[in-house]
């Protein structure tokens, strides 16, 4: 239980399964697990009820860069509760394949990888440099889903 140490030390607590608003329904999982591989779907802010966490609309208008930021690492508690669902066990994570970070962004605002460091900034703490660092594909977009600041997918390597 190293990683649900150190989240508590953070002061960090992970939210329960999403939640979607009235009228939306999920149709895709969250985590798919296939042999020593888990895919995390988008997760957008989550509260710690599973509910949406605003607060909601474009980076560099509607949101501050260090709203941004929050938002994002907001999404990596999302992402670790429900690996955590999926696997049981934080601690068996051996290191991060790959990430893929979506930012809602105003005209113009172009920091769109300081804002993805948000989510970067939690798994370096938990896990570690070298097994928190991976490929990383960060892409601005007009629009996401309920409006969410930042949207992250990935994969891990389980053991």
């Amino acid at each position: 239980m190293r990683i649900e140490a150190k989240l508590k030390e953070l002061g960090l607590e992970l939210p329960d399964k999403m939640q979607t608003p009235p009228g939306f329904e999920a149709k895709w999982t969250q985590i798919r697990t296939i042999g020593t591989r888990a895919i995390i779907a988008g997760h957008g802010p989550r509260a710690i009820d599973g509910s949406f966490a605003p607060p909601a609309g474009k980076v560099g208008s509607d949101l501050t860069l260090e709203q941004g930021r929050l938002a994002a690492a907001n999404v990596a508690l999302a992402v670790l509760g429900d690996l955590k669902r999926t696997i049981g066990d934080l601690d068996r994570i051996v290191t991060w394949v790959r990430v893929l970070g979506l930012v809602i962004a105003a005209p113009g605002f172009t920091a769109l990888p300081q804002v993805i460091d948000g989510f970067t900034d939690i798994m370096i703490q938990l896990f570690g440099h070298d097994a928190a660092m991976c490929p990383r594909v960060v892409l601005g977009a007009a629009e996401l889903a309920l409006n969410a600041p930042v949207i992250v997918e990935g994969e891990v390597k389980i053991a």
